[in-house]
């Protein structure tokens, strides 16, 4: 009889260890990021040059944000985006995050989540060696407990280095070169990933931050595209001429969008669709060489520039059971709002961390109204040889420091500034938004540039949504 009493008593306990966590209870995270390209290359959004049913039918079974920014540049975003920061507070190097930062890897893993991160890292500081730049546990560091990365600590060399066929890529504190991985396709090998780390870990709460190697240039052959062609490091060179670019561009996003369904499919096959939150958007606008057609217009992409085509990314997201599908909203999101919004979603505390710019968007996630932003802001100053600058916008219209007032809706490209009587009011708004910004950048920085300044704790003026 006491045996049966403890063998009941265990069984009790290996029961309860793995029992399902409610609804809503932590819920894991699955944050994708693609990597230059915008709203008009995807269907749900008017695209007409691309086929995206995966990403449609996340945003078709929960939430379409409308109004989603980021910065114009990849390392902006994703230090932005990480940290729930603005850049003028900690973005001093292209392809570098400073490890004395805490991100969001660091938050979640705080709350007890388990967390991994795959895909893009370029954020050591190898363009302008700083110090570190070779350590491979810096996402570690950053609060990631597992990783498969390109550009860790391996630069990309003209025949060496690539991100797609044969691609060298670090994963979890080993370097696996292009032989390791010849004839492989590296977005493949970064879904497999993780796919095999949610595996792993569906019985814990867990993150997962993936920065995706798709859609950026050389613009080569997918898997689905490349037919019998050799698929060593060779592949991976653009062909000549934009018809040929442009065909290749369109094969990767809709190969990308394929990715994506495959991590939703795992998600699904894991009986965890009611405790996950999907989320995809893409750190900045299109490559400038690529053109597309949307909703009847070329658009020509707009990456580095600070217009609609540089900055206004697509963001959808799905929260099954708890996001009304098929939900559009023209809310306004930008890249500082996704650290709260992770910390709300773990139901921590974040309200004693300082200098945090970010607005939580959770509610919206789960169909309730939240509070939302009535305005976004860019500071760009981007260490890259590119125009900088600062504006202030909400859903409509757009004031740079410069004084340049535009209503972007009716003027995608910038080309009619306003006088600030088209709208005083809300002109006025935003000047005062801008007149209490720290200093915009003026002149073109690269590399070489000697003087970065930050201001990390300046008062940034009321707070979104009041």
């Amino acid at each position: 009889m006491r045996l049966v009493s403890t063998f009941l008593f265990l069984l009790c306990f290996i029961s309860s260890a793995y029992a399902e966590r409610p609804v809503g209870e932590k819920p894991n995270v699955i944050l994708i990021m693609a990597d230059d390209v915008s709203w008009e290359a995807f269907s749900c959004y008017g695209a007409e040059d691309y086929k995206t049913p995966h990403i449609d039918k996340l945003a078709a079974n929960g939430i379409q944000f409308m109004h989603c920014y980021s910065t114009p540049i990849c390392t902006t975003s994703r230090v932005q985006l990480m940290t729930g920061k603005y850049n003028f507070r900690n973005y001093t190097h292209f392809g570098y995050l400073s490890p004395k930062e805490k991100t969001f890897g660091n938050l979640m893993k705080e709350a007890g989540y388990k967390t991994a991160i795959a895909g893009k890292w370029q954020l050591n500081g190898l363009y302008n060696e700083l110090p570190g730049h070779k350590n491979r546990s810096r996402p570690i560091m950053a609060g990631f407990d597992e990783y498969c990365l390109w550009q860790l600590t391996k630069e990309k060399t003209k025949n060496d280095g690539e991100r797609f066929w044969s691609p060298p890529l670090e994963m979890n504190g080993k370097m696996y070169t292009k032989k390791d991985n010849a004839d492989k396709y590296g977005p493949d090998i970064l879904t497999d990933f993780v796919c095999d780390y949610m595996d792993r870990n569906q019985e814990d709460p867990f993150f997962v931050y993936y920065p995706m190697v798709l859609v950026h240039n050389p613009f080569v052959p997918t898997p689905d595209t490349i037919g019998d062609a050799p698929r060593d490091h060779s592949a991976n060179k653009q062909p000549k001429g934009k018809g040929a670019a442009k065909e290749n561009f369109v094969a990767m996003v809709q190969y990308m969008d394929k990715l994506i369904g495959k991590i939703v499919t795992k998600v699904d096959d894991l009986g965890l669709s009611e405790n996950t939150i999907i989320m995809f958007t893409a750190d900045n606008g299109t490559n400038r060489s690529i053109t597309s057609r949307w909703n009847g217009m070329d658009i020509q992409g707009g990456k580095g520039g600070m217009t609609n085509m540089g900055t206004h990314v697509p963001f959808v997201a799905s929260w099954k059971g708890q996001t009304p599908s098929g939900t559009k909203t023209e809310d306004l999101v930008d890249f500082s709002d996704f650290y709260p919004t992770l910390a709300a979603a773990a139901g921590i505390s974040i309200k004693d961390e300082k200098n945090l710019d970010g607005v939580s968007f959770l509610p919206q996630l789960q169909g309730k109204p939240g509070t939302p932003r009535d305005w976004v802001f860019c500071h760009y100053q981007p260490y890259w040889n590119a125009e900088p600058g600062q504006f202030v916008r909400n859903r409509e219209y757009k004031l740079y420091r410069t004084g340049d007032f535009y209503n972007v809706p009716n003027d995608l490209r910038e080309e009619n500034t306003l006088e600030p009587s088209a709208s005083e009011k809300v002109y006025a708004e935003l000047n005062s938004f801008l007149e209490a910004a720290p200093p915009a950048p003026t002149e073109k920085a690269d590399k070489n540039t000697k003087e970065r300044p930050l201001y990390p704790a300046w008062e940034l003026f009321e707070e979104p949504g009041d």
